[in-house]
């Protein structure tokens, strides 16, 4: 008898993914190979930033005092007493009227509390005239202007992106805590499937899924295991994915969770006494996207049609990995465009279309990225993002303002924003 499924809402199948998503345990790692990785604890600042009052600019520290009645028709004279560029300090104490030569990032010498910029003086010899006054710290960065000493910079679980690692050198971070990566293994599943250096046979398709899902583990810095094709058979593949869930953190498998003849997920999942948290989405394509849960271990049953394996592991895999690193931005980004082209296709679900997303000075715009069957693989390399379409409309027309979640972004979003 052929199972009979009731789908549940797009939002409600993300929740029920993200309430199994438990943090894995973190490592240590030198600064070069943070790129890319989770911070699994805070950077905290253990110094002030800058360290000291230093000049922003090229001129003279003088001491404001000196500067009063200063104006075009009563320039004030200073003397220049000594030389000092980034990285050296001044031994000389200014007295009345004297100033020091110095460059940008330089730390103030003693006496002095403001900065005349170069261009704001008359220079003669080892003198100069001003025709301003200036007030106390004026053209000076203060000590601690950027960060406080033991202020909280960047939390744990960012995203530890170029700003990131800048931050962490600062502060003496020659090694990062971070969360270890999850470990990802891959079953296809099909006979028709044949590896990509094969050629094609009557009846035979190569199997695109694969590579596909593995530059998408990639693209959020994740090794993932190719733990090969599971065969046609129940028990053959009830074993494989048994000694996967005991190696990996998550399993994804595409294809085979269908109801046909040779599905038999379904079966292996029941047998392997996991938690089935749905098998049945509201939406298009993917809607047999099926996901479990046993010993810790996510089972993500992905489609094997390309579209829809890409898009299910988008909107279900790629936050749950995200967020098992401690990562509270999990979510594809969020946006609206404007439709540059008809979608008059009814939607009974919410639709994710590949599209193409442009944002110029007079807006964001997108279109459809071509074919868009789920088991269209050439609209997934034209996209960047998808059209989210929600269920129950009878199509949109070019100048429809539409939901967008955006593809391949380093950061995400916090929370979900769409039903």
């Amino acid at each position: 008898m052929v199972e009979k499924r009731k789908p549940i809402p797009v939002k409600e199948a993300v929740d029920r993914v993200m309430k199994r998503a438990a943090h894995v345990k973190s490592e240590s790692v030198p600064l070069e190979e943070a790129y890319g990785r989770i911070l699994a604890e805070p950077v905290i600042a253990s110094h002030p930033v800058p360290p000291f009052d230093r000049s922003p600019y090229d001129g003279f520290a003088v001491r404001s005092v000196d500067t009063k009645g200063a104006s075009g028709e009563s320039r004030i004279t200073f003397t220049v007493m000594d030389h000092i560029g980034a990285g050296t300090i001044s031994s000389h104490t200014l007295g009345e009227r004297e100033a020091v030569r110095i460059m940008t990032g330089a730390p103030l010498p003693a006496g002095a509390d403001a900065i005349v910029m170069l261009e704001q003086t008359v220079i003669d010899g080892q003198t100069f005239t001003i025709r301003k006054p200036f007030a106390p710290m004026e053209n000076v960065s203060p000590k601690g202007e950027d960060a406080k000493e033991g202020e909280v910079i960047v939390e744990a679980g960012a995203f530890i992106q170029p700003g990131v690692i800048a931050v962490l050198a600062t502060f003496g971070y020659t090694n990062v805590q971070v969360a270890t990566r999850p470990i990802v293994g891959l079953l296809a599943t099909g006979t028709e499937l044949l590896e990509v250096n094969e050629p094609l046979e009557p009846g035979k398709i190569r199997n695109s899924n694969g590579p596909m899902i593995a530059a998408q583990l990639k693209r959020m810095g994740i090794d993932c295991r190719l733990l090969g094709t599971l065969p046609d058979d129940e028990d053959a593949c009830f074993n494989m994915v048994k000694e996967a869930i005991h190696e990996c953190d998550a399993v994804i498998t595409t294809g085979g969770v269908s109801v046909g003849d040779f599905d038999y997920l379904p079966s292996v999942y029941k047998r392997l006494g996991a938690e089935v948290l749905f098998n049945k989405v509201m939406m298009r394509p993917g809607s047999v996207t099926t996901v479990a849960h046993v010993n810790d271990t996510f089972l993500f049953g992905l489609s094997g049609n390309p579209s829809a394996c890409f898009v299910g592991f988008e909107l279900f895999t790629r936050p749950a990995l995200i967020s098992m690193m401690g990562n509270d931005k999990p979510y594809l980004p969020y946006t609206k465009a404007v439709l540059t082209a008809d979608f008059a296709k009814a939607n009974p679900f919410n639709r994710f279309i590949r599209a193409i997303y442009e944002s110029t000075p007079k807006g964001s715009f997108i279109e459809p990225a071509g074919f868009n069957k789920s088991n269209s693989v050439t609209s997934i390399a034209r996209g960047n993002a998808f059209i989210v379409l929600p269920g129950g409309t009878r199509g949109f027309q070019k100048g429809d303002e539409v939901d967008v979640l955006l593809i391949g972004k380093e950061e995400g979003v916090e929370s979900w924003m769409l039903n």
